[in-house]
């Protein structure tokens, strides 16, 4: 989608498919969100997630002729607002000419994958600053924790434990961006995102079953490692980390997630744009045609819709 009928269309679609492309591996945090698009056009930015809370069983017996009270239901409306976040590189027509290298092209492919790491920064902060929390060790601040405060089997069997009493539903599907945000179905399972140096020690996790070791491979995700019990586990760099937050060292943050935990939601037809601008563009402000500029806008914003569904275990990393 570009701004100018001054570029063909192949080329324009060649842009844009650049940009997409780099964009899409680095969505990982929100592969396993409710996709909940506001129209365009609507007269609104805000979405309405809302919610039913359970009803208690009716566990006392019919008296013969006489109607029972009756229940009514709980509704709990949680609201987000979408909001335009972008970014643009200028390329000048020295550059252009100067160069081997096809400019417009790496600023499309550069542009892809900071759009990508912006909307996954987004979401992973929302999930990150969930209510339910373990730490490492016998720290109970985040301040307490040190390098040697690192992840567990207990810790995890805790997690697995308060999702269940939660009575978090098992993740089934997850978000297939290369699909148009499609879903593509998993079998049951919690879902744990780890930082690199987290996983350095799970993976030594008596009970821990690297990815390879997997009797069926067919439904293995992005970025997946292995599994514990329940709980299947992926791994980036792009993991929630608080640096210098513990007792002088960096806190790393792994989420573990049932479904329906946490929602995204674009504006349809403004989810993702890339705008460019070729030399000669600008009329009067580029007279001499010497600025062309490619850069992307999206539509977007990540809420928590259930905090009892999400866990974080805080902790250090070893040496």
């Amino acid at each position: 989608m570009t701004s100018t009928s001054a570029i063909p269309a192949e080329v324009s679609c060649f842009y844009d498919k650049n940009l997409l492309v780099s964009a899409t591996p680095l969505l990982l945090h929100t592969k396993w969100a409710q996709v909940r698009d506001i129209p365009r056009k609507a007269g609104t930015k805000i979405i309405k997630f809302r919610k039913y809370s359970q009803l208690a069983a009716a566990t006392t017996p019919l008296t013969e002729g006489i109607t029972p009270v009756g229940s009514n239901l709980a509704v709990t409306d949680i609201t987000a607002e979408a909001l335009q976040y972008g970014d643009f590189i200028t390329v000048t027509d020295v550059l252009d000419f100067t160069t081997e290298d096809p400019e417009l092209t790496i600023a499309g492919e550069q542009l892809g994958l900071q759009a990508g790491d912006t909307l996954d920064q987004l979401t992973r902060d929302v999930m990150a600053a969930g209510t339910n929390k373990y730490f490492g060790g016998s720290a109970t601040l985040r301040s307490q924790l040190t390098a040697s405060d690192l992840i567990t089997t207990t810790l995890l069997d805790k997690v697995i434990r308060l999702l269940k009493n939660n009575k978090a539903r098992k993740v089934m599907q997850m978000v297939n961006p290369d699909a148009g945000y499609a879903t593509t179905p998993l079998n049951a399972c919690y879902v744990g995102i780890v930082h690199p140096n987290v996983s350095y020690t799970l993976t030594g996790l008596t009970g821990f079953i690297p990815v390879e070791k997997y009797a069926n491979k067919a439904n293995v995700m992005e970025g997946e490692i292995g599994s514990y019990k329940e709980i299947r586990f992926v791994e980036t760099t792009n993991a929630k980390v608080f640096p210098l937050e513990g007792n002088g060292v960096d806190v790393y943050a792994t989420l573990i997630m049932g479904m329906n935990a946490y929602g995204i939601t674009r504006i349809s037809g403004e989810a993702m744009k890339n705008i460019v601008k070729p030399l000669g563009s600008a009329g009067t402000a580029d007279p001499l045609d010497q600025r062309a500029t490619s850069g992307w806008k999206a539509t977007f914003v990540a809420k928590m819709l259930n905090n009892d569904y999400l866990v974080r275990i805080e902790t250090g990393c070893a040496a």
